[in-house]
């Protein structure tokens, strides 16, 4: 078989009987199948996965993972994928006809182990005017990328798992996403995909951007508000700290090589750095908020929002060292 499609899906499935429905316009070159990972929901997502499995054009399966977690779920339909090019998305996405094709094209021409696409928005409300309209950092919290009209090497710049194609022995090389690192039910944990193209990079694999390869990811009016990115950011604080803690990678930029925390001082296992950062991003904030530019205040709010989540959870970090102190001293 050609293409195995994944999706790990929870709870959504009013949203997965939509995206379902999109998946069924594909005509792709080649054997495919789609693999629907239910990852203990409540709701009907099993029915109505049987139910469109009668009418499908290609064999559709249902699978429960009972670990909770967006890369447990991603792991074992992994496991199960017969396909020899294996492809990632969500359950709130539309897809082209071409899609699948594209995928292949790109990692065919490229001579790559993976790649990622373009993420454009269905917009479930209006755009906020703090919302840039293409690009920037916080097109990340609501899942969507644009890198350019052109195929780019990923390094820096990384894919979204909304939207990505491996080769099957990419796993095999760089291993499985990892289980403890990703979005679980009731957080908004990340940094999976990242985590992995470290690991991917180390192994020798190689990823780039196809511009051509494009999915449409519904964008709901719950995430356009600032409340929501400021959780986003918050976690992303937290789930870079968590690596820092697991491998030593940057917290800002996890795809370099990892650190030396001996090397760098630490306040309260925050290296020191990041508070100078902290309290620049504090005066950018407040300069950008007295001329009016609501875009650039936002972005620098949302820094801070970042760095307290790192503050947060290094805290966390250090009490287990703590306590373990305490106790050979008692």
């Amino acid at each position: 078989m050609k293409f195995t499609i994944l999706i790990a899906t929870y709870n959504r499935a009013a949203d997965l009987r939509d995206t379902l429905a999109s998946l069924a316009s594909l005509r792709p070159e080649g054997d495919w199948e789609v693999i629907v990972v239910d990852n203990n929901s409540p709701d009907d997502t099993r029915r109505v996965v049987e139910t469109a499995a009668v009418s499908f054009p290609a064999p559709l399966r249902y699978v429960f993972e009972r670990e909770q977690g967006r890369s447990p779920a991603l792991n074992a339909g992994i496991r199960l994928a017969r396909g020899d090019i294996i492809v990632t998305t969500d359950d709130d996405v539309r897809v082209e006809a071409d899609w699948l094709d594209r995928a292949a094209e790109g990692l065919e021409r490229l001579q790559c182990d993976y790649v990622g696409g373009r993420v454009v928005p269905i917009w479930g409300a209006p755009r906020p005017v703090w919302l840039p309209n293409r690009g920037g950092k916080q097109w990340a919290v609501i899942a969507l990328l644009d890198y350019g009209p052109d195929p780019l090497e990923f390094g820096s710049n990384v894919p979204l798992g909304v939207n990505m194609a491996f080769r099957r022995d990419a796993f095999t090389r760089a291993g499985l996403l990892d289980p403890h690192t990703g979005r679980k039910a009731g957080t908004l944990l990340g940094q999976e995909v990242r985590e992995w193209c470290v690991r991917a990079r180390a192994a020798g694999l190689r990823g780039f951007y196809v511009p051509g390869m494009v999915v449409q990811h519904i964008i709901p009016a719950s995430r356009l508000r600032k409340t929501y990115f400021r959780r986003w950011f918050y976690w992303r604080g937290i789930s870079r700290a968590r690596l820092y803690e697991k491998s030593g990678l940057d917290m800002e930029t996890p795809e370099q090589p990892p650190r030396d925390p001996s090397a760098v001082p630490h306040i309260l296992g925050v290296p020191r750095y990041l508070y100078r950062k902290a309290l620049a991003n504090i005066g950018r904030w407040a300069k950008a908020a007295l001329r009016h530019d609501v875009v650039a205040a936002f972005e620098h709010e949302l820094w801070v929002w970042f760095f307290a989540g790192i503050v947060a959870q290094r805290w966390k970090d250090r009490r287990p060292r703590r306590t373990s102190a305490l106790r050979r001293a008692v």
